[in-house]
């Protein structure tokens, strides 16, 4: 579909190049080019309307910016304080910046949308899927729960995930995975 949309723009750019006089038209290089660009742009937004995107920062445990310069906060968990201005660097929160960084520092990932979109900071609210070569997904939310890096947090209307992620916790609590283990959080 995409391939004709750039063909019909070469032939419509061609056709308009006629009537235009001898000094004004454009060289077929320079049609050429036009159709490149806006065939990568074409790609550029369908690869994001899928929700597609590659982390290019990691700030914490549970915060994340992506290819477009936006920071994502992950819908359903919380990670200690590692940045807080008025807080101290709360226990196991470097544990869960590095496993984070570890899962998807550039690498692609997919992003859900639950209810909100931003939270009051401006940060899009989303679930965090890694995908891997063979297009296999890893829930980055869930995952960082059940290895006990973070812990569930709530905030209606996105729910959408809530008792998975309770189930999630109360295993890695009983089984003292990371956090449980290593600090005092109940």
């Amino acid at each position: 579909m995409h391939k004709l949309l750039i063909s019909l723009l070469i032939l419509a750019l061609s056709f308009i190049n006629l009537y235009l006089p001898k000094g004004d038209r454009l060289r077929r290089t320079d049609i050429k080019k036009i159709a490149n660009t806006v065939s990568q742009l074409d790609q550029k937004v369908a690869t994001n309307e899928a929700g597609f995107h590659t982390v290019v920062k990691v700030i914490d445990g549970d915060t994340i910016e992506i290819d477009t310069h936006e920071k994502v906060r992950y819908i359903g968990i919380d990670t200690p304080e590692l940045h807080h201005p008025k807080k101290k660097i709360e226990c196991y929160a470097i544990e869960a910046f590095k496993k984070n960084q570890e899962l998807i520092l550039n690498k692609r990932v997919k992003l859900i949308k639950d209810i909100s979109n931003k939270d009051r900071y401006g940060r899009l609210l989303r679930y965090v899927y890694l995908i891997n070569n063979q297009n296999v997904e890893t829930f980055v939310n869930a995952k960082l729960i059940e290895e006990g890096f973070a812990y569930v947090v709530t905030y209606p209307p996105d729910v959408a995930y809530s008792q998975y992620f309770l189930k999630l916790q109360l295993q890695a609590r009983e089984r003292k995975l990371g956090l449980w283990r290593q600090c005092s959080y109940e």
